[in-house]
């Protein structure tokens, strides 16, 4: 008997999704002998500890463990630090990341805004006294130094803890260094301000000015006595943070790199390796041309290695521009009708595969992860795997169905493997491609399987993900629920068996559920991507075409269909049942972008322009300005719209600004407010009831009993 403790919603919240207790974050070092990761002490533990793995024989030994280093005294976050765990959607706690020097036997890392290191190959740990609340330490290459950023400045610090000192101090209001500004951080995936030198006797160092950026205040309504928080936001449409960067000496000699930053004013990606001079990436405002820059350390000043231009747009990725170790550019590009691997100027991939990013890159071959492209033999629907590729062809690593993720330096591989049929994810660690060891996780198991059919759908082969209740007789046509994230960066439909457990409780309560990943979702090529630009509503075009065709060939109840989601998903709930209610009964839109006017520069403009040149684009993909809203079309179907008050991504005006339109119209519909939760719902009590609201709502609107 299945009681309330141990109910699926709440073993979901409290381990994080089954995330909690797993090993993450690897660094493997260059000499093969030690893998160095992050894990908590158990499937409902949050604090993750620095862990060492010994490839030769195995052992794992704790680094440094939070709770010592802290003496069990509670976390003390600063506002920098939240912010920048809601951008990375961290919600745990302890040791959250690390950096190391280059022979990996140092690593640093922040503890409630203290500066702490350990020794990697003898297991101490220790903290160095400095100047806080420290954020993003990183040791310098040669282990001797290490820098961080606090309170808008850049220090530096011996690594035996003498000689702390500023290298750069904020020079105004609104200034910092050595951090990401918001877009760089929540939309172009980079979370650093800083790059070491290889020589390890200057950085090159980001100057961020926030003072253009309009001034949004987020308040807690629930709280009238605290003040309201002050964010510098850039919606579309207007000024972004001014982003320089400097090389900056250990002595504090400075020179300032310079660039065409009127024409290209985002700094996408910083590369800076032995095997060339630093390298930039920075993209124009429209996304649609970009510049590889080599930065001269002397003069700062910048010569052109390539240029790349797109119609549409061009996407970033991880782990490119870097220099191979023969000088040569290697990056990711589309062309052909294909997402590549470039080396120099010759692409070493072809259709076949839809190549994601570079994992790493050595004399003898490229390590890249990657899908099966438009020209692939097999479909593979879900499926990630890791390659090696060279001048001579290329080889698959990663052999089962699955998601498959690599780290690798020298001759030992971390694959991190997650498979439909098996909970969690495996951790092998490969040498000289023959397994050394596991790397074992403390993760939950959650105590079920999904019923999941992995398949395609309609004419445009829309990858789709299918799941049935566990005690489905097969006959019975069943109510739907569409359960999509459906925009960009965002598949859903993936060949791991964690990642379907929520549908697969929702299936359980008597749904079939669909997930479709549709036009704009990553992972099958350049135009299937694209073909979101200037025009959001594809997606809800496609889902209806995914429901449509599994309903010819499943028992689903067409007369009641139900969608939900959240973030750009909690968007197309509310868009579906406004605009197709001929199609979908009922929705409930968690965190919904309504008006794409008041989300940020460089994601909204990437996809529908200008709002200043493009308003009809805008208004297209709006649901607030939606002509429907104001007509008596009918039927009205039920929305419930939900959003956490002290979100500072998806701000709670976008829920406020729809349930003010739906009531004008006259729209009947359920808002639920949730006080003092962000974009996440780390919260326990509140995930957790969230889901069973969730059901509630759906079967009372759909008339299930």
């Amino acid at each position: 008997m299945t009681t309330e403790a141990d109910s699926f919603p709440r073993r979901h919240a409290r381990t994080q999704r089954f995330t909690l207790g797993a090993p993450r974050s690897f660094t493997v070092a260059p000499d093969g002998e030690r893998v160095v990761f992050l894990r908590s002490g158990s499937g409902t533990d949050r604090a993750s500890s620095l862990w060492v793995l010994d490839v030769l024989d195995g052992a794992e030994r704790v680094a440094a463990d939070p709770r010592a280093l802290l003496g069990g005294a509670s976390e003390n976050l600063s506002p920098e630090e939240r912010a920048r765990r809601e951008r990375s959607r961290e919600g745990g706690a302890g040791i959250v990341g690390y950096a190391t020097d280059a022979a990996v036997e140092l690593a640093s890392f922040a503890l409630s805004g203290r500066l702490f290191t350990a020794e990697l190959r003898v297991g101490t740990a220790r903290e160095l006294r400095v100047p806080g609340p420290v954020i993003d330490p990183r040791p310098s290459p040669d282990g001797r130094h290490v820098a961080y950023a606090a309170r808008g400045a850049l220090r530096v610090v011996e690594a035996e803890g003498g000689a702390d000192r500023a290298l750069a101090e904020p020079d105004g209001d609104g200034v910092t260094y050595g951090l990401a500004e918001f877009v760089a951080a929540e939309e172009m995936g980079r979370s650093r301000g800083f790059w070491w030198s290889p020589e390890s006797d200057r950085l090159l160092v980001a100057r961020v000015d926030d003072t253009p950026v309009r001034r949004w205040w987020i308040s807690d309504p629930a709280h009238p006595e605290r003040e309201p928080q002050h964010v510098p936001y850039p919606a579309a449409g207007t000024a972004n943070a001014d982003v320089r960067l400097f090389l900056i000496g250990l002595d504090g000699a400075r020179t300032e790199v310079s660039w065409d930053r009127a024409r290209y004013p985002y700094l996408a990606r910083v590369h800076w390796s032995a095997a060339g001079a630093p390298l930039l990436l920075v993209q124009a405002r429209d996304q649609r041309s970009q510049l590889f820059l080599a930065v001269d350390t002397e003069s700062g000043t910048t010569r052109m290695v390539h240029a790349d231009e797109d119609p549409t747009w061009l996407e970033l990725f991880a782990g490119v521009p870097c220099w191979s170790p023969s000088g040569q550019l290697v990056r990711i590009a589309d062309e052909g009708g294909a997402r590549v691997l470039a080396v120099g100027e010759r692409p070493l991939t072809g259709p076949q595969l839809h190549v994601r990013a570079v994992l790493d890159v050595t004399a003898d071959d490229v390590l890249v992860q990657a899908s099966a492209g438009e020209e692939a033999a097999e479909p593979e629907t879900g499926e990630v795997h890791v390659y090696r590729v060279n001048e001579l062809g290329v080889e698959r690593l990663s052999q089962e169905p699955g998601v498959h993720a690599a780290v690798r330096s020298g001759d030992v591989t971390v694959l991190v493997s997650a498979a439909p049929d098996r909970p969690g994810a495996r951790v092998r660690v490969l040498r000289y491609g023959k397994q050394a060891a596991d790397i074992a996780s403390y993760a939950e198991d959650p105590g079920m399987s999904p019923r999941l059919l992995l398949t395609q759908g309609g004419a445009r082969r829309i990858p789709c993900a299918l799941l049935m209740p566990r005690d489905y007789d097969g006959d019975t046509p069943l109510p739907v629920l569409m359960d999509p994230y459906g925009g960009p960066h965002g598949p859903r439909v993936v060949a791991a068996h964690n990642a379907h457990l929520t549908s697969q409780w929702f299936a359980d309560q008597g749904f079939a559920v669909v997930v479709a990943d549709g036009r704009g979702t990553p992972g099958r090529s350049p135009a299937w991507e694209k073909a979101v630009h200037g025009d959001f509503t594809v997606s809800l075009d496609d889902q209806v075409e995914a429901l449509h065709a599994l309903a010819g060939s499943h028992p689903l109840d067409l007369s009641r269909v139900a969608i939900r989601g959240w973030s750009y998903g909690g968007w197309l709930a509310a868009l579906a049942v406004l605009r197709r209610p001929d199609v979908f009964h009922a929705g409930i839109a968690g965190a919904p972008v309504t008006d794409w006017r008041l989300y940020d520069t460089h994601y909204t403009e990437r996809y529908l322009g200008d709002p200043a040149a493009d308003p009809e684009t805008y208004a297209k993909s709006s649901l607030v300005t939606d002509e429907g809203l104001s007509s008596p079309a009918e039927p009205h179907r039920p929305l419930m719209i939900v959003h956490g008050l002290a979100d500072d991504n998806v701000v709670v005006a976008h829920a406020l600004r729809l349930s003010s339109a739906l009531l004008a119209a006259g729209r009947p519909h359920e808002v639920l407010p949730l006080s003092g939760v962000t974009h996440m719902t780390p919260q326990e009590q509140v995930a957790e009831n969230l889901l069973l609201l969730q059901v509630d709502f759906l079967k009372r609107s759909l008339g299930m009993a």
